[in-house]
């Protein structure tokens, strides 16, 4: 009898032995949980906004949203553990008009580095260069004045010869004289390597491909990565 009383005492203390192990390893985990879920938060906290506004080239016109440029771009970040991450606000077609009527909804987030690559099309349909700058300068201040401590980013463009010399040379102006006025990271030629070269476009000539976004994205992170460091 007494054996089976001292064989139940050592079990029943066994048990309880058991269910504090058990209640400790539970409030050790939701404790680790809990530091974990704070430490996310604080991460993303951390982690500024670089928004890329565009058109069919942002976009990846013809491609998965993944290998277009901005995208990239990302990979290249996230490589560094550098704290930013990427929205792609690219809308096929878009004309530096059209990106000026829609910056106002596009603000509503808080914007870090604003990478502007628009007036392509603006190019392609002839419009007048004179138009096209004050589009974009307008675009730039407004994300300056919502987000003063904002970087600009301008990614530049230029027009084939067929549109004529004086055209060519007034577009590209554009961009040079817009990145000294408002203070902007210039890209000089964001299709540098591509444009022209069937190999690295599309069907149509004109979107690149995916090794074509693959230069366009290291043609913007020569001068991105730069930017990014010093904002850091």
């Amino acid at each position: 009898m007494k054996k089976l009383l001292t064989l139940y005492t050592t079990l029943l203390m066994f048990a309880a032995g058991c269910q504090q192990a058990d209640t400790t390893e539970r409030i050790e985990e939701q404790t680790n949980n809990s530091a974990q879920n704070e430490a996310e938060e604080k991460t993303a906290e951390r982690k500024k906004t670089i928004v890329f506004f565009g058109n069919s080239l942002t976009a990846g016109y013809g491609l998965e949203p993944a290998e277009a440029f901005p995208a990239i771009i990302q990979q290249h970040i996230d490589s560094l553990g550098l704290p930013y991450r990427v929205v792609n606000a690219g809308v096929s077609g878009e004309t530096s008009a059209g990106g000026k009527g829609r910056i106002d909804w596009l603000l509503k987030q808080p914007v870090d580095v604003f990478v502007l690559e628009l007036g392509a099309n603006d190019g392609l349909r002839g419009i007048n260069p004179i138009e096209t700058y004050e589009n974009l300068a307008t675009i730039i201040d407004k994300v300056k004045e919502k987000n003063p401590e904002a970087e600009i980013v301008l990614a530049g463009m230029q027009m084939p010869p067929s549109m004529g010399q004086r055209f060519t040379a007034e577009f590209k102006e554009v961009y040079i004289k817009l990145a000294k006025e408002k203070d902007a990271a210039l890209i000089p030629f964001l299709l540098d390597g591509v444009a022209g070269d069937k190999a690295l476009n599309q069907g149509d000539g004109i979107h690149p491909s995916v090794e074509g976004q693959k230069i366009l994205a290291n043609n913007v992170w020569e001068v991105l990565e730069p930017v990014l460091l010093e904002e850091k």
